[in-house]
């Protein structure tokens, strides 16, 4: 099927070499998509992220070492493998490629079906690697018992509880849910998200949910369940971190009564909760006023107070839930579109299998560019 085939950007100014590798690599289960130029090739990169480029060096105008630069500035495209596609066998120009990190370079005299067993074994060789990555950080999370998501929700008497994690390119990454439950009367939920990417907001990730657990538990012993004085005790103790100091994070804290039904809320920069109330059959979007967690010393945290009755529903996101790119290589942060959206799904018997099969199917999945994280809470 389309969808399971690797793209592939062939860049030449030779319309005849075009042609002919983007004929051979079609016929060899590729996606081509063929650029005679660096700045066809930059259009097509608004709107397509391959699986490897292929470049020639020599091109007037902008030449492959320009595009090169031009992808290498790119946090989307950075790190897809680069191919040089040459005539030329000069010394200085091949070592002038692979110092900018390009993975190898191809003669144009090369036999096609050679040329497409390189690229295969490129392909393999990287996807290889990039598993052996997963495979190890899992491997030693596991031995050292550290775990930023739960393997499974709490079952809460009365309630649906569930949540749906997504880690950009399946590295482990800074979003974090938790739940704790005191005395099978109150459950805290918690979902936050360290500011950075892959490993290093992993690894602080863990540093967050120690300060959260204690401070709850604190509090808890000192029968003090309020979440505004959570966050600003956790808040104060990273601020006297010298590591997390500098490290942002944000946090929304939930603590749910389970006798009456009352969901007490407080947010450090977080998004908007999003409910839907079963008796008025309609969203409304909750919102906090505190600050990023680490910000500054009053994180002006709030308290709020929302009392879940039967069929209500409850989302909280993380921001990569409403999060994709633009044409120009950014990134849109879009909540009024993703809340328009749960209109659809919220309000039914099945609404957690909707959002998951929508939001988290494997075209999505494609299609991030951050962590995804979603809790769902619904009174029964």
């Amino acid at each position: 099927m389309l969808e399971n085939r690797k793209k592939i950007l062939l860049v030449d100014d030779d319309r005849m070499v075009l042609q002919l590798f983007s004929h051979a690599l079609t016929n060899e289960g590729f996606q081509c998509f063929p650029a005679d130029s660096v700045k066809e090739a930059i259009l097509i990169l608004a709107n397509e992220i391959p699986d490897i480029i292929l470049s020639d060096y020599l091109m007037p105008d902008q030449d492959g070492f320009d595009f090169r630069k031009y992808v290498l500035l790119d946090k989307r495209l950075k790190n897809i493998p680069f191919v040089f596609l040459t005539s030329y066998t000069d010394r200085k120009l091949m070592q002038q490629g692979l110092d900018m990190q390009a993975v190898d370079y191809i003669d144009k005299i090369t036999p096609v079906p050679l040329v497409i067993s390189k690229l295969n074994n490129i392909l393999h060789t990287i996807s290889k690697e990039h598993e052996k990555s997963i495979y190890e950080i899992r491997a030693a999370a596991e031995a050292l018992n550290l775990r930023s998501v739960p393997a499974e929700p709490p079952r809460l008497d009365g309630y649906f509880l569930n949540f749906l994690y997504k880690s950009f390119e399946d590295y482990p990454g800074g979003d974090f849910i938790d739940f704790i439950t005191i005395d099978d009367k109150y459950t805290f939920i918690i979902l936050g998200d360290v500011m950075g990417k892959k490993w290093g907001a992993w690894f602080f990730s863990f540093n967050f949910l120690s300060y959260i657990r204690s401070a709850i538990r604190l509090c808890v012993f000192d029968e003090n369940f309020s979440t505004s004085s959570i966050l600003h005790k956790i808040n104060k103790v990273i601020l006297m971190d010298p590591v997390l100091s500098d490290v942002l994070s944000t946090l929304t804290l939930l603590m749910l009564e389970h006798e009456t039904g009352e969901l007490h809320y407080s947010g450090a920069g977080d998004l908007p909760l999003v409910l839907f109330s079963a008796n008025e059959n309609e969203l409304v979007a909750v919102q906090s006023a505190g600050l990023l967690l680490g910000v500054m010393q009053d994180g002006l945290y709030d308290e709020k107070t929302v009392t879940l009755n039967k069929g209500d529903q409850l989302l909280v996101v993380s921001d990569g839930m409403i999060e994709f790119s633009r044409k120009d290589g950014g990134k849109k942060s879009d909540y009024d579109l993703f809340f328009s959206q749960m209109k659809s799904y919220l309000g039914h018997e099945n609404s957690f299998n909707l959002i998951k099969d929508v939001t988290f199917s494997a075209e999505r999945s494609k299609e991030l560019i951050d962590d995804c994280s979603l809790i769902f809470l619904q009174k029964n």
